[in-house]
């Protein structure tokens, strides 16, 4: 049995015996204190890129501090009771997330767009309970947003716009490659944008691209995105974005294998969601972020101060809610040209003057 699924045997205890009061429920926790409960998806909040982002919005809520600690996040602690859950099992979403509303959290967060439809049900069992999912939309049967559910979505082809324009100006080989997580229309969105902004820069560059497969599992499979990486790298590819959760971490492992010439690496991967710049160092051209953190902690800090709206919350380049990064890990490895580049673009797409294919919308 998991850890995760251990927890919710025991939250599930836990509502069995508490009183009917949500404040009693709490047992030991302080009921004065703002509880938020997080259900991860599958990947588990380890996974150093979309669960990690989110896990790292809700420790800055929770304690003003990163999740290794240490390093302080750029906002104040909300001083909230922070609980999470890592699934086992797709299976194991729901009665966490029940479990969390029946003990009357104030707010239960769901990670990816997989636990929208099971949040649909939930959230219309509990309608007193504020829940939030992160890349997924919760709405009535009318097409109307359900009112205890905030949405939170990001422009991702907008962000891989910028990082396509990066990888066409730094390839040498006029091929780059896209390794997707689940082949579903979201993830098709980073690659549709990715590809527009390398054409942007050269209308002749190939863009190969793979997945590493159609179920839930295509997020937590390594081995699966590096022998997909490899076989882009024979195929030409020198620089790979990766949107594919843990499974992307095998991308990074390709590129490193393929070693250095003259102290520069010869292939690159481009991180995603989580600033993935520190991952392998040297190896890593940039990362395309999605500011979930910050999108976490906005909606945990509306719940604190009494201003939680349901509906669509959408982060896109104008509130920098999605970007790319040059740090001390890459700036070497990042032209000043291609960094022009995409700067110039992100104002025109800001201003309306590029509009970047939603393959979503599509």
């Amino acid at each position: 049995m998991t850890l995760g699924r251990i927890f919710i045997v025991l939250l599930g205890a836990a509502v069995t015996a508490a009183p009917a009061c949500r404040r009693a429920s709490y047992e030991a926790d302080d009921p004065s204190r703002i509880h938020v409960g997080i259900v991860f998806d599958i990947g588990g909040k380890d996974d150093r890129s979309f669960n990690a982002a989110a896990w790292a919005g809700v420790k800055c809520a929770e304690t003003g501090k990163l999740i290794d600690g240490v390093s302080p996040c750029d906002k104040p602690a909300l001083g909230i009771v922070l609980r999470d859950v890592e699934p086992g099992t797709p299976n194991s979403i729901e009665p966490a997330m029940r479990a969390f509303a029946e003990r009357g959290y104030d707010l239960v967060i769901g990670v990816g767009f997989t636990q929208a439809p099971i949040m649909r049900v939930v959230a219309k069992d509990y309608p007193n309970i504020r829940f939030a999912v992160i890349d997924g939309v919760v709405l009535e049967d009318d097409g109307t947003p359900t009112p205890n559910v905030a949405s939170l979505v990001f422009k991702e082809h907008e962000g891989s716009y910028l990082v396509g324009i990066i990888a066409g100006m730094t390839s040498r080989t006029g091929t780059v490659g896209f390794v997707g997580g689940m082949d579903i229309p979201l993830i098709r969105r980073f690659e549709k944008g990715y590809e527009e902004g390398a054409r942007s820069v050269n209308p002749a560059i190939r863009v190969v691209q793979n997945y590493v497969g159609v179920t839930d599992a295509a997020w937590n499979n390594p081995g699966k995105g590096k022998e997909l990486s490899l076989a882009q790298i024979d195929k030409g590819a020198d620089v790979i974005f990766t949107a594919a959760g843990n499974s992307g971490l095998g991308a990074f492992d390709a590129v490193e294998q393929k070693g250095m010439q003259s102290g520069r690496a010869t292939h690159f991967v481009i991180g995603v969601d989580s600033n993935q710049n520190g991952v392998k160092p040297g190896f890593v051209l940039t990362s395309m972020v999605k500011r979930v953190d910050n999108a976490v902690y906005n909606i945990v800090r509306d719940v604190v101060n009494g201003d939680f709206k349901g509906g669509f919350h959408v982060f896109g380049l104008e509130s920098d809610g999605v970007g790319y990064v040059v740090d001390e890990y890459n700036k070497d490895l990042v032209s000043a040209e291609a960094i022009a580049a995409a700067e110039a673009a992100k104002k025109k797409i800001i201003a309306g003057q590029i509009t970047v294919t939603d393959a979503m919308a599509q």
